[in-house]
């Protein structure tokens, strides 16, 4: 009876096993060498240009100076938190506002409209970035690309979140869709005999309930705005506006694979990835104020 008993307390830590093992290697394993390699740098060897036999020397907090001190990369941050501002709050109000409306009961056509808003999300990211960059060229552009310039200074900004948006709306939308099909349905009712319409309904009914799932697909928008990178990378090539360090990961690929300065681009992913878990840990704990004072 005690080794059965035994059997069942290590089932879920045995069923967790391959996933830990898996976080271990593929996660904690490659940014532990990242670090490492934060802290060191290349000195130059012997030869006529120093390129022979060089050797990797311990070079303390040198490459977070140098990333701290680069105009540049704070300046991609300002871009990156521009495109999350116009991004995030669309992909919110229109995954919410596409949920409400298929749950509504007057809605037709339900399985084809959801299957429909999902779509964009199964098509690969830099596929869909192609599409939207053909869409933007005056040459092949369907929606007034010759009349408007989706590339300038500022609208720049407004076509890589929508694409961004497009990218991840049908996911949030299928969350938030489930969240609320999971909702007693009797308080609807009680609300309609009461007198409510569909619209108050949702307004006051449905959306107060949703608040731990908002907050939820919140913090995931949040998360991948600041991840931001196929957009402007597959963009980069139709559009002077882009530049290779538009946003902090195209100056990390920049810095280690284009410069060849992988300890530089090291400190500076470490540090934007400091920056990217302080964020989400303050916008999830703004909301989870948000909600408890609504649910009051």
């Amino acid at each position: 009876m005690k080794a059965r008993r035994q059997r069942h307390t290590l089932l879920p830590q045995a069923l967790l096993l391959p996933a830990v093992v898996l976080f271990l290697l593929f996660t904690v394993a490659p940014g532990g060498y990242a670090i490492y390699l934060s802290f060191m740098k290349q000195k130059a060897g012997g030869g006529l240009f120093g390129t022979d036999n060089p050797t990797t020397v311990f070079a303390g907090l040198e490459n977070y100076q140098a990333a701290f001190g680069d105009a540049e990369f704070w300046h991609s941050i300002g871009r990156m938190l521009l495109v999350a501002v116009i991004g995030v709050p669309a992909t919110i109000g229109l995954s919410t506002l596409f949920a409400l409306c298929l749950d509504a009961k007057r809605t037709r056509l339900v399985g084809f409209s959801r299957l429909a808003i999902f779509l964009p999300y199964a098509v690969p990211g830099v596929v869909a970035t192609l599409l939207w960059g053909f869409m933007y060229l005056p040459a092949t552009s369907p929606i007034g690309g010759d009349v408007v310039n989706y590339f300038g200074s500022h609208t720049v900004f407004f076509a890589v979140a929508n694409v961004a948006v497009w990218g991840v709306l049908g996911f949030n939308m299928v969350v938030i869709y489930t969240s609320l099909r999971g909702l007693p349905r009797e308080l609807f009712q009680a609300a309609e005999l009461d007198g409510a319409s569909e619209l108050q309904i949702a307004l006051r009914v449905k959306l107060p309930m949703l608040a731990p799932t908002l907050t939820l697909v919140t913090v995931f928008s949040l998360i991948g705005a600041l991840q931001l990178f196929n957009e402007p990378t597959t963009l980069k090539p139709v559009t002077n506006a882009i530049s290779s360090t538009w946003v902090p990961l195209m100056r990390v690929y920049t810095d280690a694979f284009v410069d060849n300065d992988i300890y530089r681009g090291a400190a500076a992913s470490f540090l934007l990835i400091v920056l990217t878990v302080a964020a989400t840990v303050a916008a999830n704990t703004v909301l989870r104020l948000i909600a408890r004072g609504s649910e009051r």
